[in-house]
Parts: structure tokens; C-alpha cells; sequence
């Protein structure tokens, strides 16, 4: 399952390779999809690293709000924060720089590519690690 808001989506695991696309998903959330199948999530795993082959710009703000000059980044690591809250968006990118932002403010139809799934677990600090926040209601 992707993120919390998306359980109703129809879905499927991420694999290497993978084309696609940022969508909004009219669930109050957005994700990512398939470019060949758009009304289908694809859910990655925590550590899965991904491409953005056309960059991906993101305006950021300061301290006191104002914003900074936007930042195009080729790559990001799928993350999920605040794992445990409830019924919050948990799905994030964090960035080569160490920026780290939520999948569902990132602009619709922003094309990206899986590069890699994240390793499995060897220890069990790993494997909570990229367990999933899992849906609860």
C-alpha cells in the first residue's frame, strides 16, 4: 500500500526501471502512477532510489519564509516520515542535499524513473526501517 490516503487506489510494488509519473490521485493526496496505467499507484519502499530525468524544481523558503532561488534535483531516496502519527501524509523525497519533502507537494506530472529498490534488511533496526507505515481505521 502507498500512503494512507491512496488505500482505496488500485496499486502495485515499484521494480527497477519503472517510468513514471507524479499524479493526483482526487484522494487528497498525490503519488506516483504508471505512465502506461496513470489510474494505478506504484508504492516504493523506503530507500528506493529514484531519477527525475527532466529535474524535479522545488522552491523552498527560509528561516523567516522568504523564499530561496528554486533548486532543480535530478535524484532523489524515497523516505516516509512521521510514521507514527496516524492519518497524516507520510510519503516524502529527501534529497541529495539532505532537503526532505513531502511526495504529495510535489507538483503533478513530474516524470521520474526507479533506479534502484532499496536493499533488504539485515538486521532488525533495517528492517523497521523500511517497513511502511501500515493503514489503520
Amino acid at each position: 500500500m502507498c500512503d494512507y490516503s491512496l488505500q482505496n487506489v488500485s496499486s502495485r510494488p515499484a521494480t527497477v526501471g519503472d517510468q513514471l509519473v507524479t499524479r493526483d490521485f482526487r484522494t487528497g493526496t498525490r503519488g506516483f502512477a504508471d505512465v502506461e496505467a496513470p489510474t494505478v499507484a506504484v508504492c516504493l519502499l523506503p530507500g528506493t532510489e529514484i531519477a527525475f530525468p527532466e529535474g524535479l524544481l522545488v522552491a523552498r523558503r527560509s528561516l523567516f519564509g522568504f523564499r530561496r532561488k528554486p533548486v532543480c534535483y535530478q535524484t532523489a531516496i524515497f523516505r516516509q516520515v512521521n510514521k507514527h502519527v496516524l492519518n497524516v501524509h507520510h510519503d516524502a523525497l529527501e534529497f541529495p542535499d539532505g532537503h526532505v519533502m513531502l511526495l504529495t507537494a510535489v507538483a503533478a506530472n513530474q516524470k521520474a524513473t526507479v533506479l534502484q529498490l532499496t536493499a533488504r534488511p539485515k538486521t532488525e533496526v533495517e528492517a523497521e526501517a523500511q517497513r511502511r507505515v501500515a493503514y489503520v481505521g
